[in-house]
């Protein structure tokens, strides 16, 4: 707490004399070339002081070899730059003296002969990185990566958490919105949970956490934008990457990747493929209390042990068509699916615990996910000042199809079959198949006004139309017939036009950035024959960044942004799914948008210690809710009227010795709920906190990690959620010159991570003891092969927004 206090103490100082602190800067600019006229790419340049050597600051040179830093101070300082394959280059010594800015001499940097097979390259990112906008996660460095899959990753980072039903919080709040490759998912929180546990770990370069996101951003998502970047090959020639793993839980997993790049010339062609089993387990114990004078009581264990596969594809191409233009192509898709085998034991007590019946409900589910995308793109650069045009076109389709059957079978206490009439046994088949296509268009255009301003501005448009159709049967004692009383189809569209402009002003010593989107949505949800509602609304979300340097080791900054959630599509299905006679689930066709004002204020100290306070308001929050209506007990969302949440997160990394550095990153909160609705009064509201901590350890040849993660206990609506906690552990080594790397790693060390929680709300008496498959061992192997020299093109494209609302499976 010490270091708590001490950062705020600090922050409120320097912003009493932020008029007195600041310093006179300049713009550095220079270029990097071979000695024969071509450009030196991606090379790491370091702004010395010329006294001392010491680093200021560091940047990548681009395509053309051309790097800058922004707002210098005054003083006399040196140009280093060092590249795989080259000669390090280091310029004369100069001087700012903030006048005006400054443009370094030409760097020549020689190539290096032919001894790139001999070089070793020891410097590696550091697991946790914090950036200007995001906290950046580099996966691809990381021991624990090796055979988690994407969910299992994302739970260990900064601020993340992972509930019992796969919902995902970032610093104590749902409604994060998920990207891969910086497009939105478009899936419903089920199936992007299902996707994301489908993804190896393997491919993943890095996990962005974006607290606080500007208008270029689609403006779903109150508590921010995860963004998991996947690898992609950085060298010209062709080369790639196997990975194949094994992990044993309570049942054996497997896993596998190949990651493959070929560039010549212009044109660069890449893929990726993985496929995997994750097969896992799960014990779910409810007691609950009934309002029903006979068997009040309801003890129910549930085991679900799942058999999942899927099978992941990623292919493009990049062509540069010119010096100035770049078109891409991207294909995408997955075809996953598996078995849930649950087993569930009810019984029913009378209030001073006697048994008084019990029954036995086993169901089997086989589910089948397919997805094909297709991505368009292109980028055009109009002049060398960084005038840009870039286009999007995306196309998606989902398949799903879910086939189940649930069989109930009802005993006396003595275990005979009960012989009452409405106690025979009941025999239940659904099919639901179900489909979503995804159109999605966006052209963002970039123009610097001056050295100092520039301009971005934007158009999307996206349209989604799901088509789930609801088959059920029931068996009348001779042959399955439709249950006409369950039978259903929901068909839901949704149209989303949208329009940005972010201005950006770098001034001495910080920057400012104002924006606004509007969006208009038009949805219909029709649930056919039954129940139809249209909606049409504009909003309008603005965004404030401020930042500025309070001298060499203080950075300040301010964010603001307006943001949107808007309800997933199944649970806008207002039809009723059972899972056994007396425990269902039902959508909500009147759900609503929920709006959120994010604030936050972030301190810097040294580049490295980071303090940020924020406060958001959530209107309409939507919120999942367990309520009791007689014997039954039903899982539904509504709109609660407020969330209010506060929260003060600190990251600091460390380096302890040579060998021994880490991360510790704390994330206090508040989160306060208030609701006055049909379903009834709700005013809830905790203090709460999560901290996490990475180890890492370099001895010799080998690499170790230890995380370890607590979240306190902590309510959200209407739960009471236990504290939780556990420790990973991982090794990995390299072998025939880092070519071959061999991982193996345990989850949950001592079997601790549980999702247990009560509630006592609106009418509710019940508690939930759930406890998966956690304690998981794992060794993976990766080879790389070919060629290892420049780095290809990245791209960003545009229909990830509307993904994240579908069901992906596994």
């Amino acid at each position: 707490m010490k270091l708590l206090f001490t950062s705020i103490y600090t922050l409120l100082l320097t912003i009493t004399c932020t008029v007195t602190a600041l310093a006179q800067t300049s713009k550095i600019t220079g270029t990097l070339n071979d000695g024969a006229a071509k450009p030196v790419e991606f090379a790491t340049v370091s702004l010395l002081r010329a006294a001392d050597s010491s680093i200021v600051k560091g940047a990548l040179s681009n395509e053309k070899g051309n790097y800058a830093f922004d707002n210098v101070a005054k003083g006399s300082y040196v140009i280093k730059a060092t590249s795989v394959g080259y000669n390090t280059g280091k310029s004369a010594a100069f001087t700012v003296d903030g006048t005006g800015a400054v443009t370094v001499q030409v760097i020549t940097m020689a190539e290096a002969g032919k001894t790139l097979n001999t070089v070793n390259v020891n410097a590696t990112k550091p697991l946790i990185e914090r950036k200007v906008d995001r906290t950046v996660m580099n996966v691809e460095n990381s021991v624990l990566a090796a055979g988690n899959t994407a969910l299992e990753i994302l739970e260990r980072a900064p601020g993340v958490t992972i509930d019992k039903d796969d919902n995902i919080s970032l610093r104590g709040k749902q409604g994060v919105t998920i990207m891969i490759n910086d497009k939105l998912t478009y899936l419903s929180q089920a199936q992007l949970a299902t996707l994301l546990r489908s993804t190896d770990g393997t491919t993943i370069a890095s996990i962005e956490i974006i607290t606080n996101p500007s208008a270029k951003y689609d403006a779903a998502g109150n508590s921010g934008i995860i963004n998991i970047k996947l690898k992609k090959n950085k060298q010209k020639g062709t080369n790639g990457s196997l990975t194949a793993g094994y992990a044993r839980g309570h049942a054996n997993r497997d896993n596998m990747s190949l990651n493959l790049n070929h560039k010549n010339g212009p044109l660069n062609v890449f893929g990726t493929f993985s496929r995997g089993d994750n097969n896992r387990y799960r014990e779910l114990l409810i007691d609950r209390v009934v309002a029903n004078p006979d068997t009040p009581i309801f003890n129910q264990l549930t085991k679900m042990p799942t058999f999942n596969y899927y099978n992941n594809f990623n292919i493009g191409a990049d062509l540069e068509t010119s010096s100035k233009n770049t078109v891409g192509v991207v294909a995408s898709g997955y075809s996953n699916g598996g078995r849930d085998i649950n087993d569930n034991h009810t019984e029913r007590r009378s209030g001073t615990g006697i048994l008084r019946s019990y029954l036995n409900t086993s169901s089997l589910m086989n589910q089948r996910y397919k997805n094909l995308a297709f991505n368009l793109n292109d980028r055009f650069k109009i002049d060398t000042l960084g005038q840009e045009l870039g286009a999007d076109l995306d196309y998606s389709k989902f398949s799903n199809n879910n086939i189940a059957e649930y069989n109930t079978y009802y005993f006396t206490p003595d275990g005979k079959p009960d012989p009452a009439a409405d106690k025979k046994p009941l025999l239940l088949r659904n099919q639901t198949p179900s489909s979503i296509e995804i159109y999605s268009g966006k052209v963002d255009y970039t123009k610097p006004l001056s050295k100092t301003w520039k301009l971005e501005s934007g158009l999307k448009f996206s349209s989604v139309k799901t088509d789930n159709d609801l088959r059920a049967q029931k068996f009348n004692g001779t042959d399955f017939e439709n249950d006409a009383g369950r039978t259903n189809r929901f068909i839901y569209t949704e149209q989303i036009a949208a329009a940005y402009t972010n201005i950006s002003h770098q001034f001495k010593g910080g920057s400012i950035q104002v924006g606004l989107r509007a969006e208009n949505t038009e949805s219909d949800g029709n649930l056919l024959g039954v129940q139809q509602i249209k909606r049409s609304y504009l909003n309008f979300f603005p965004s404030l960044f401020i930042n500025r340097s309070l001298g060499k080791k203080h950075d300040l900054g301010f964010t603001y942004s307006r943001r949107i959630d808007r309800p997933n599509y199944d649970d806008l299905n207002p039809f009723i799914y059972y899972l056994d006679p007396f425990t269902f689930n039902q959508g909500n066709a009147f759900l609503k948008p929920q709006y959120t004002n994010n604030f936050e204020l972030n301190y810097t100290y040294n580049k490295t210690i980071d303090v940020s306070l924020g406060y958001s308001l959530t209107t309409d929050v939507i919120t999942e809710l367990i309520l009791t209506k007689g014997n039954f007990t039903f899982q539904t969302n509504d709109n609660l009227r407020t969330q209010k949440s506060y929260n003060v997160n600190i990251f600091s990394p460390f380096q302890i010795t040579k060998w021994w550095s880490g991360n510790i990153n704390f994330n206090g909160f508040y989160l306060g709920f208030k609701s006055n609705s049909t379903t009834g009064n709700v005013d809830n509201g905790r203090v709460a906190f999560t901290a996490k901590t990475t180890q890492t350890f370099t001895v010799g040849k080998f690499k170790a990690e230890l995380v370890g993660d607590y979240r306190s206990s902590l309510v959200y609506g209407i739960y009471y959620l236990f504290p939780r906690y556990a420790v990973d552990a991982g090794l990995s080594r390299s072998f025939a010159n880092k070519k071959l790397n061999v991982k193996v790693a345990l989850n949950d060390v001592f079997n601790t991570m549980r999702n247990d929680l009560n509630s006592n709300a609106l009418g509710n008496n019940f508690s939930i003891r759930q406890k998966s498959d956690t304690r998981v061992f794992r060794v993976n192997v990766t080879y790389n092969f070919g060629s290892t020299t420049i780095k290809a093109r990245q791209h960003r494209s545009g229909a990830e927004a509307e993904k994240g609302r579908v069901n992906s499976g596994n």
